[in-house]
């Protein structure tokens, strides 16, 4: 194991790839938390990361020898408006490290202070979106969907100013890669070829070497990052997440979950909701997500095309045909998470229609989405007793969570019960495992997470941070004494907007 040996691959491209980071240093860098057994698996000395010198090194404050850090170039439509520079305003690449299955992962710094994209901004972070990024992001990654990992948040000791002054916090932020479909743009934009093709050769070389061994590896290349966007979002939709700020600049070419703004999970069902406060009219609501997502993905197949044959309107074929491939990649991932979350293993044609009666029968009576799934897969309402059938029939708020969830979805369970016979000799409880083992019961949910990010602001208390954590990356196994986490908010605790971290 060793400290924090790294190397900066990235630092190899042309400087216009980048810009030198300065550090600016914080008057009293103390460790929130640290990711020990992420640590752990990249190699790192947990130790001697949580000593002072780890401390200033993940606060920004200094650096250990031999690590020079650099803020990335890269342009994004932001909200469908294109900005042709953006880059690295608040965050800074330490460099590489090689993690225990032999992937190399970068080590970057969020809210480390101004770099040369800083613009008007300060380039620091504050405390709540540092809290709701290492929480969502870890979650994510507990609930097996590719994202981008926290391995330590700090407290500068200092104050950011927004609305009103603000504890400064950093994170440090683990990533397969940190390439936006906006680095793409930003070398498109400028119609700086030979960069655009250093670029991509990097991320083959990086994320799709497969792609090196074709005749055309820059349509591989392409295709590669259509189909892991669209499992990706795939993954979102089966668990009724948000990302809330779906720009650009926000999509990695890797197929991670990056960027933990204005984010959030979605409690009771409606294809329409929105989180984000400057969203105003839903460009990135639920429902709109896949669309979005291949929206964003025709901006990387136009910045691709002059790699893609000499010729546009060439070029412009193979980029579409490309991109037609996206709905079916979906379609086919949604899907079957989507059988999963009903346990159902073996596909029928019907399926789709099964799941959408019951997305309808949620929506209309505002079920919680979490919650119907995750009772859904209790034994007893696969074959129901009598008892329960009673139950289903008397809708009341006196009567248990799973209860109203049954009574509001009698409609739909006879044709699911139905459907499940045809799945032959699986018992009642094989199937209950199978379901619970992909229908949460915690997630990190709305109100929870602003109540722990108002009690480490107001009174310094980080006990519901950690409580949070530890509930949320366990999101599968019921936890003894901990069913407030699993239910959604009461009335007077509803969340109805959420925010970017700048």
């Amino acid at each position: 194991m060793t400290h924090f040996t790294l190397t900066q691959s990235y630092a190899a491209l042309p400087e216009r790839f980048y810009a030198p980071a300065s550090l600016t240093p914080v008057s009293s860098p103390s460790l929130i938390k640290l990711n020990t057994p992420l640590a752990q698996t990249l190699g790192l000395d947990p130790v001697w990361l949580a000593s002072a010198e780890g401390i200033n090194m993940l606060a920004g404050h200094t650096m250990p020898e031999g690590v020079t850090p650099i803020a990335l170039a890269y342009a994004g439509h932001q909200f469908g408006h294109f900005v042709p520079q953006l880059g690295d305003g608040r965050a800074m690449l330490l460099g590489d490290v090689t993690d225990a299955s032999g992937h190399v992962r970068e080590i970057q710094l969020k809210g480390a202070g101004r770099t040369a994209f800083s613009r008007r901004g300060d380039g620091r972070a504050a405390l709540g979106p540092v809290l709701r990024e290492y929480v969502m992001s870890e979650a994510m990654a507990a609930l097996g969907v590719p994202t981008t990992r926290a391995l330590a948040a700090v407290r500068t000791g200092e104050r950011v100013y927004r609305e009103t002054p603000l504890p400064g916090a950093v994170l440090a932020r683990v990533a397969a890669s940190h390439i936006r479909v906006g680095t793409f743009q930003f070398f498109a934009a400028r119609e700086d070829h030979a960069g655009l093709r250093l670029l991509a050769d990097y991320a083959i070389a990086r994320h799709y070497p497969q792609a090196a061994q074709s005749a055309m590896p820059y349509l591989v290349f392409l295709e590669s990052v259509i189909i892991a966007q669209a499992q990706l979002v795939a993954k979102w939709m089966n668990l009724g997440f948000i990302h809330g700020v779906m720009n650009t600049d926000n999509m990695a070419i890797s197929g991670e979950t990056l960027d933990y703004g204005p984010c959030a999970f979605m409690e009771h069902y409606d294809p329409s909701t929105v989180f984000s406060f400057i969203d105003e009219r839903g460009r990135y609501a639920y429902a709109n997500q896949p669309s979005m997502a291949l929206w964003d993905l025709t901006r990387l197949a136009e910045a691709l095309l002059p790699l893609l044959a000499e010729e546009e309107t060439v070029a412009i074929e193979l980029a579409q045909k490309a991109l037609n491939q996206f709905e079916a990649q979906f379609q086919t991932a949604y899907l079957a998470g989507m059988r999963a979350k009903i346990g159902l293993t073996q596909p029928l044609a019907e399926d789709g229609a099964l799941v959408q009666k019951l997305l309808t029968v949620m929506h209309k009576n505002r079920l919680d989405f979490t919650q119907t799934f995750r009772t859904l897969s209790q034994t007893e309402v696969m074959q129901p007793t009598p008892e329960l059938a009673e139950h289903t029939l008397a809708v009341g708020a006196q009567l248990p969570a799973s209860h109203r969830v049954l009574s509001a979805l009698a409609e739909w369970l006879p044709a699911w019960r139905h459907r499940l016979a045809q799945e032959g000799a699986v018992t009642p409880a094989a199937r209950a495992a199978a379901m619970q083992a992909v229908n949460p019961l915690y997630i990190p949910r709305n109100h929870l997470v602003e109540d722990m990010i108002s009690k480490a602001i107001r009174q310094e208390d980080d006990s519901a941070f950690e409580t949070l954590l530890a509930v949320t990356t366990n999101p599968y196994q019921e936890q003894t004494g901990r069913a407030q986490y699993a239910r959604p908010a009461q009335p007077h605790e509803v969340v109805e907007h959420t925010f970017c971290g700048t």
